[in-house]
């Protein structure tokens, strides 16, 4: 108990005695801004999957420990490698995508000071183009990203990893702010990849389905995001986001169909 009501003090620098784990793939053009707003936590760990755009070289510049990990096996295994290289008694998991406010960062001083909870979910105010979106199911979109090391370990998922962890959990109330699609051409290309792999993961687990399925849980999905959860009173992002939505679960479910067809050639 001694040793808890003490693991938030950071170094003689003043900063936190905090792991940042991240993973990253070509990530060189926004990697810098996420770093440096984490420069309050002593410790970074950065697991880089190949990249060849000088991502690692920027980590290393910003102080980060940098591990190359190549071998691709998904999201929640990626994240869990990175995990058990940190350190210190609380960490932190983030993206290279989104960005650690300074009012973010007093919370969480705050938060691992105390530490009366085990870990904590914090709200993600998500953006598209560059602005926020607080409709369609995006706000708030909470995730438990902060805990105390050896409390919580990454699902294995292929895509949409969970934290799965012990004890008692809390929340907080400043968001992280999440750059989620910067335009509607890379959101199209991410959510082709993750419908690439979550379909794949879908069939290994013995999931099947015909060619309706496709339009059947894209049209829910667009009815549930632009309707259910208010994305018309969005206004053009709100419908935007809905769109994605949709056209992300359409591609999974038709590339399921396809790959389940494949099983009776």
């Amino acid at each position: 108990m001694q040793a808890r009501e003490h693991d938030h003090l950071g170094s003689g620098d003043g900063r936190l005695a905090l792991s940042v784990i991240m993973i990253v793939r070509n990530e060189s053009s926004r990697l810098r801004r996420t770093l440096e707003s984490i420069s309050f936590a002593r410790e970074c760990v950065v697991v880089d999957g190949g990249s060849d755009d000088g991502t690692p070289e920027i980590a290393r510049s910003l102080g980060a420990k940098v591990s190359n990990r190549p071998d691709w096996i998904g999201f929640g295994a990626q994240k869990q490698r990175a995990l058990e290289l940190a350190t210190l008694p609380w960490v932190l998991s983030i993206d290279a995508d989104e960005v650690v406010s300074a009012a973010l960062a007093a919370e969480i001083a705050a938060t691992i000071a105390t530490g009366r909870h085990d870990a904590y979910s914090i709200p993600r105010l998500n953006h598209l183009c560059g602005r926020p979106v607080r409709c369609a199911g995006w706000w708030p979109d909470r995730v438990v990203r902060l805990f105390r090391r050896g409390t919580a370990r990454f699902s294995d998922d292929v895509v949409h990893e969970r934290l799965l962890h012990d004890g008692t959990a809390g929340s907080l109330r400043e968001p992280l702010l999440h750059d989620t699609y910067r335009s509607v051409s890379e959101a199209e290309l991410k959510l082709a990849r993750y419908a690439e792999d979550g379909a794949r993961s879908m069939h290994r687990s013995g999931r099947r389905c015909g060619p309706w399925a496709a339009p059947l849980h894209g049209g829910w999905m667009w009815f549930r995001s632009a309707v259910l959860r208010g994305g018309v009173l969005g206004g053009r992002d709100g419908l935007a986001v809905a769109r994605l939505v949709a056209l992300g679960t359409s591609l999974r479910y038709r590339r399921l169909a396809e790959l389940s067809r494949a099983d009776h050639r």
